[in-house]
């Protein structure tokens, strides 16, 4: 049963990055305006643009890979150092950024978790 924690632990962890990135592209396809928007509301944060496109991109592909199990550890660290970017850089939700960044280190160093392709491939 134990073995299984670390398990729950990394698909709530993935599951915030990927459900967040999947409603924020809905609301841009429903919305004609709404990645221009995204895009001013972080230059009034004090990030250029290309942030935009950037965050999408880490939140997705750390999200997947953490669902998946794939190079755990890595993206685990890359997530964790991404969650202390926006609790630092965007201000809001400080406390719950460095919450999610402390998960992402203890799986970090939990890692390779049961029913992951780091296992499966690690088998091989």
């Amino acid at each position: 049963m134990d073995k299984y924690i670390p398990v729950a632990a990394r698909l709530l962890l993935a599951q915030l990055f990927v459900v967040a990135t999947v409603i924020q592209l809905m609301v841009f396809m429903n919305n004609p305006g709404g990645y221009e928007q995204f895009r001013v509301q972080l230059g009034m944060l004090g990030l250029p643009g290309i942030f935009a496109p950037l965050m999408i991109l880490v939140q997705l592909v750390g999200g997947v890979a953490l669902l998946l199990g794939f190079k755990t550890r890595l993206f685990a660290f890359v997530m964790a150092a991404y969650s202390v970017f926006m609790a630092f850089a965007l201000g809001m939700s400080v406390m719950q950024w460095l919450a999610v960044a402390g998960g992402l280190l203890a799986l970090a160093a939990l890692s390779p978790t049961a029913c992951s392709l780091d296992n499966l491939l690690k088998k091989k």
